[in-house]
């Protein structure tokens, strides 16, 4: 029997959504509200093969959902409200508390909520979210589906931090990783294409867009990833440093009198990709600015690929071996010399591109006798939100 499922993403002034008929996975409407909070704010909708958009006021998130459900039966996407029997929403942070997605009552949005110590500035926006709809659809079942649990199979050895032990069980700090439904999304995707059990295969998927993780996948589960307490750590990002020595932060702040938060903001918005080439965040323009031979810009893309390969190869000898290298996300996705740079003198690990696959953007792109898939596939979290409502 189908079922309408809407797919949520709350940001801290924006609103993404899917309505999706499930189980056959067909999208009926998406859209985003941009400026929540402002007299601004943007709506746009796309159904039927049409896309329209509007400005108007919206001053808080349960304005947001309220105006949504509108035009939803005002276009007579759905005749009624009751139409809508689960709610998805994506929260970042599932801490320790959530190794799954989770139904929400009373009791998992205190967690939620509480969680916030660890994201305060996605955690308490995500809540805000589901109370606005749980007041809209009372009748819907809502289920939190959450960045980090994907990842709470990790071992103790891989996600702890050699730091006194009671920083663990007093403060909760450990590697907590994120993206995890967009590594689970791809790893599912990625078997499906090879014919091949998930449960049989070694992967590496490699989510690269502004914010960037690369995860470790055995047997279907997330064994290693790069991301760490926080989504700061591992490779270099659009603007956030990943790994870097932690005397440097001290350093810094002691030479140029740098309190916390602007040390933080140096590190999480000043650095990666705008740091090093002085152009910007996105890879597109860093990448134009490099082809017009901005020494800095050509510095910051061999950077950009040669830490991944770094984590690429690191993972392989924690897995003792690979079968699959995903490529996935804004630049994962869509940029063909970020691949071919990242893959460049793999052959000996079983890497090996075909320059003309690559350039195509064929699904799999590998050497034809490779013994390492490498394949390119679009993530789609709102689907996976939406499998996992029904699952749930």
């Amino acid at each position: 029997m189908s079922q309408k499922i809407m797919a949520i993403n709350a940001g801290s002034s924006s609103l993404k959504f899917q309505l999706f008929s499930m189980p056959d996975e067909q999208v009926i409407t998406k859209g985003l509200i941009e400026r929540i909070g402002k007299q601004d704010a943007i709506f746009t909708i796309e159904f039927a093969g049409q896309k329209q958009k509007e400005t108007l006021p919206v001053s808080d998130h349960q304005q947001a959902v309220d105006h949504l459900l509108k035009v939803l039966l005002d276009h007579q996407i759905i005749r009624s409200l009751d139409e809508i029997s689960g709610v998805g929403h994506r929260v970042a942070h599932g801490g320790e508390a959530f190794r799954d997605s989770a139904l929400i009552d009373d009791a998992a949005l205190y967690e939620i909520e509480q969680l916030s110590i660890l994201a305060p500035l996605h955690n308490p926006v995500n809540a805000i979210g589901i109370r606005a709809f749980l007041k809209a659809l009372p009748h819907a079942k809502a289920v939190a589906v959450f960045d980090t649990s994907f990842h709470q199979t990790m071992a103790p050895d891989t996600y702890l931090y050699p730091l006194p032990y009671r920083y663990y069980t007093e403060l909760g700090i450990r590697r907590y990783g994120f993206h995890g439904t967009s590594h689970k999304y791809v790893s599912q995707v990625c078997a499906e294409k090879m014919d091949t059990p998930l449960s049989e295969l070694r992967i590496i998927s490699c989510h690269l867009g502004n914010g960037s993780s690369i995860c470790a996948i055995q047997h279907g589960r997330s064994v290693n990833t790069s991301m760490g307490f926080t989504p700061l750590a591992g490779v270099m990002m659009g603007t956030r440093c990943g790994d870097i020595d932690p005397s440097i932060m001290p350093f810094i702040a002691q030479r140029e009198a740098k309190t916390p938060d602007e040390m933080n903001l140096l590190i999480n918005n000043e650095s990666g990709l705008l740091g090093v080439s002085g152009v910007s965040n996105d890879y597109r323009d860093v990448e134009q600015a490099a082809k017009n031979g901005n020494p800095q810009a050509q510095l910051a893309l061999r950077m950009f690929a040669n830490r991944i390969r770094d984590f690429i190869g690191s993972y392989i000898a924690h897995m003792g071996g690979l079968d699959a290298l995903i490529f996935t996300g804004g630049i994962g996705e869509n940029s063909r010399t970020a691949r071919a740079a990242i893959c460049h003198a793999l052959d000996y690990l079983g890497i090996s591109l075909d320059a003309g696959k690559n350039n195509s953007n064929e699904t799999f792109i590998q050497q034809s006798a490779a013994p390492v898939s490498i394949a390119v596939i679009n993530t789609n979290e709102e689907l996976m939100i939406a499998r996992d409502v029904m699952r749930v």
